[in-house]
């Protein structure tokens, strides 16, 4: 049985027109940032006038935008659901013996 070497061009997923510097860049982008570019992103489609790829170029970036936009909610949430748990933790145990453990 022999193992074939996988092309590296190839993966399963689909080509982008973004470059590895703009991924890292998106990926380093706070909330306020990602939301900003992704609203320019959306107006520059509703807006016309775009050819395909120019169309295609600005859905791709507005996708990675709102990807990112969307982990950093996501993240935010995260802290604030253990936040709540814990508050619910401590006043369960207020005022009895637990909490002094």
């Amino acid at each position: 049985m022999t193992v074939e070497a996988q092309d590296p061009q190839k993966t399963d997923t689909p080509a982008s027109s973004l470059t590895k510097e703009e991924r890292e860049r998106i990926a380093s982008m706070s909330y306020e940032e990602a939301r900003d570019q992704l609203i320019q992103a959306v107006q520059a489609l509703e807006a016309g006038g775009l050819n395909l790829d120019q169309s295609m170029r600005q859905w791709e970036l507005g996708e990675a935008l709102a990807k990112r936009a969307q982990t950093l909610l996501d993240q935010v949430r995260a802290k604030l659901d253990a936040a709540q748990a814990q508050q619910q933790t401590s006043a369960d145990t207020a005022g009895t013996q637990s909490n002094l453990e």
